[in-house]
């Protein structure tokens, strides 16, 4: 049985990520975590990949910031109505003009043909980002792991995970020397590794504290597995 980690795949086609988990030799067995950002940018958003996501019971999506956002779009997929017109808001059409230009774009016309084929199936996909998690806490190979989206913003080793805010999970920007816990190793995504160390460039980042998972798929670098029982990565 092992554990495995990736975030940020951007679009990733599902045969690609099921490739990548052939050759991790993923089964059953295993479990998965995907650590945000699963949509946007590439393809057909990464629909077909969080609709497999939400099948598996071995699989776990943590929530990203773009799926955050992409769930405060949600209305866009509402029926129309004169009613439902008027309850529009700047704000909320500000959000999805926005949310389109930096990515969102492909993931929202993917959702839109698959309404038109199967509505309950895209409300369901709803459902499911509204159900993820904002953070896990996984045992693996005798270390401890705390997995998150974005890292820790303003990390205090002694507040609890519940004390950080959902920007803070999600919006965080670490620096290379930015240090968390000292007896749990922190496994984060959403700023490429190159940004924080050129040298890192499509490659996972790890620091004695913390690991950074986002290896630039949006970027044209092949998608990763990292495994948590021997830290080993798996590659494209």
């Amino acid at each position: 049985m092992a554990t495995y980690v990736t975030s940020d795949l951007h679009g990733l086609s599902l045969p690609r990520f099921l490739a990548l988990l052939e050759k991790a030799n993923f089964s059953d067995a295993d479990t998965l975590y995907v650590l945000g950002d699963v949509i946007d940018r590439e393809g057909d958003g990464g629909v077909a990949v969080l609709e497999w996501l939400s099948l598996q019971e071995n699989a776990v999506l943590l929530l990203g910031n773009h799926e955050e956002v992409l769930l405060a779009c949600e209305f866009a997929f509402d029926e129309i109505t004169e009613e439902g017109a008027d309850a529009l808001t700047g704000e909320m059409l500000e959000t999805l003009m926005t949310y389109s230009r930096e990515g969102g774009d492909v993931t929202l016309r993917a959702l839109r043909r698959l309404a038109r084929r199967d509505p309950a199936l895209v409300r369901g996909l709803f459902d499911y980002l509204r159900d993820a998690p904002l953070y896990e806490t996984v045992q693996a190979g005798g270390r401890e792991f705390f997995l998150c989206h974005a890292g820790l913003g303003n990390f205090d080793a002694r507040k609890r995970p519940d004390d950080y805010s959902v920007d803070e999970l999600l919006w965080a920007r670490p620096t290379l020397f930015d240090r968390y816990f000292d007896d749990v190793i922190t496994v984060f995504g959403h700023t490429p590794t190159a940004l924080l160390d050129p040298k890192s460039a499509g490659r996972v980042l790890f620091t004695d504290t913390w690991i950074d998972v986002d290896v630039g798929v949006a970027s044209g670098f092949p998608a990763v597995l990292l495994c948590l029982d021997d830290l080993s990565v798996i590659t494209e």
